[in-house]
């Protein structure tokens, strides 16, 4: 399975969100989109999602344009809360049960144990620390062939990113599932990551295989990052 971006710019009203970009995301690897916010991420996933449509260009999986039909094959988490706020934690997972065809409930009340969730408890009374954990098992209860995470750390502090951090590298299907994790903040994934991308002003700045990053150049992808929006004249906040 691929993923594939040709020459793909994407306008909204006056302002372009991309502009003549091109990617290529394959099966079994985890994807870091770095960059600010308003960098062209966001945009980047919800294309895949199917959420969106190119203004000219492709978005292309498996050698198919992407619609809105997709959606059985990519999970998506979104930086905004979809929750029904009256629902509780195990009504949201009976919710995701009903409407998609791919959702384990097994996986998903294992995730609920090991985010230490209170299955009874009502949303509208989690933290947002909690709604972010809860987001993160919705999302990986499902055996989608794509999972997409839109800032998954944004506002959470360091304990619930490390249970994130955990829960990815215990429930994702390792080969099988492509991830992409779109974010501004490295630190936390940069272990898990296969290749990045830098995103800047809609466009591609720099793509990177982090193993060899390190092995070749014994660069971190931080410390890469700094180099590569030193040399792109880039401010990054």
């Amino acid at each position: 399975m691929v993923i594939r971006f040709e020459n793909v710019t994407k306008k909204y009203g006056s302002g372009l969100a991309l502009r003549n970009t091109s990617f290529q995301f394959e099966k079994g690897k985890i994807y870091g989109l770095l960059g600010p916010n308003g960098s062209g991420k966001s945009t980047t996933l919800k294309m895949i999602a199917g959420l969106v449509l190119p203004s000219a260009g492709k978005v292309m999986l498996d050698d198919e344009p992407i619609n809105r039909k997709v959606a059985e094959e990519v999970a998506y988490l979104t930086e905004l809360d979809m929750f029904y706020e009256t629902f509780t934690v195990k009504g949201m997972l009976k919710f995701y049960n009903s409407q998609f065809s791919d959702f384990d409930m097994e996986r998903a009340e294992e995730l609920v144990s090991f985010m230490q969730l209170d299955g009874s408890k009502k949303i509208k009374h989690l933290s947002k620390g909690t709604r972010g954990r809860l987001k993160l098992v919705l999302t990986l209860s499902r055996q989608a062939r794509v999972i997409l995470l839109d800032e998954p750390f944004s506002g959470l502090d360091p304990m619930v990113r490390d249970t994130i951090v955990k829960g990815l590298l215990s429930y994702i299907d390792w080969g099988e599932q492509t991830v992409l994790i779109a974010t501004h903040e490295i630190d936390e994934i940069e272990a898990i990551l296969d290749e990045a991308y830098i995103i800047h002003n809609g466009e591609v700045k720099g793509h990177c295989n982090v193993e060899q990053l390190r092995e070749e150049q014994g660069l971190s992808v931080l410390q890469w990052l700094k180099r590569t929006t030193q040399i792109e004249g880039m401010e990054l906040e």
